[in-house]
């Protein structure tokens, strides 16, 4: 079986990758070998093609490829929260949290991505087009077997981008290389109200699969949450993961980041949640009216969450 992720070398969906690298799926009797597909519109159309069993990705990309949910079921959270940075040059020198600031600035993020970074300026009362905040794809980033982090990290070190909104490893190369700054880190308190909620990172796969093979929709979930319970146990674990598909600079970093990360490492995907999933998707424009939680979510497999 395959597991499309839409960025590979970062921690935004790492908890399906150790899946896949560490042995969880197949200690649950599934073969799944994981594949970058970017960005994730592209990963999800492949899970509606039947290219793919199943993909790690924002929730809210589902619609990219399954319009008002429909063939589509979420199987479990990754981890909790909206979990996209941004970060900006740091000879700008702006403050943490001060948006007034990206007046006339470049910021690059990928399709679908944007559209929370989007959300989150108007939230706070800033429009990209009147306050001349220019969010568009980085440089160089095209094609599907883009890492768009790592792509992000360069191109604002070489000055081609102002900023970035993206994963928590080009975060961190950025910052510990002098380059950027953190701006926004919605998992951990910042921007407006609501903002954590517009989507998260998930496991998903076809309705099809969960009502064809629900024996394998069950045992994808349970090798999930054994996956992060064990990272929660020993984020040493991540490097190991990591080894066998990250450059040596990431494999050096992963658990640190990681490790961060594990407070938000919860497979749940609570009604509030989907209903705020489903608001901000009609915010953007993605989603018209409303689809009830059994709809988006394969609830009948919940009390394997814990």
């Amino acid at each position: 079986m395959k597991l499309a992720i839409p960025d590979l070398i970062s921690n935004s969906y790492f908890p399906a990758l150790a899946a896949a690298e560490l042995g969880f799926f197949e200690r649950e009797g599934l073969s799944v070998s994981a594949e970058l597909i970017f960005p994730v519109d592209r990963a999800y159309a492949a899970l509606r093609d039947g290219t793919v069993d199943f993909v790690a990705g924002a929730a809210h990309g589902a619609l990219a490829a399954f319009p008002a949910w429909r063939g589509v079921r979420l199987l479990g959270a990754l981890a909790q929260g909206m979990y996209w940075f941004l970060v900006m040059r740091a000879d700008l020198a702006i403050p943490r949290g001060d948006l007034t600031k990206l007046t006339g600035k470049r910021v690059g993020a990928a399709p679908w991505v944007e559209m929370g970074l989007r959300r989150l300026l108007l939230a706070a009362g800033l429009d990209p087009v009147r306050d001349r905040i220019e969010i568009a794809p980085v440089p160089g980033a095209t094609g599907t077997s883009v890492n768009f982090g790592l792509t992000a990290a360069e191109a604002l070190a070489a000055g081609r981008i102002d900023g970035f909104w993206a994963n928590g490893m080009a975060t961190e190369i950025a910052v510990t290389s002098g380059v950027g700054t953190i701006v926004l880190d919605v998992r951990r308190g910042d921007g407006p109200a609501g903002c954590f909620d517009y989507t998260m990172p998930v496991l998903a796969t076809t309705a099809a699969q969960v009502e064809g093979a629900p024996d394998t929709a069950a045992a994808a979930v349970r090798a999930l949450v054994a996956t992060q319970r064990a990272l929660q146990q020993d984020p040493g674990l991540a490097t190991e993961a990591a080894r066998k598909r990250f450059p040596p600079r990431e494999v050096s970093l992963i658990a640190n980041i990681v490790g961060r990360d594990l407070p938000f490492y919860d497979a749940a995907i609570a009604p509030a949640s989907v209903a705020a999933i489903n608001a901000f998707a009609r915010d953007v424009g993605v989603l018209a009216g409303d689809v009830p939680y059994e709809q988006v979510v394969a609830s009948e497999f919940q009390h394997l969450w814990r």
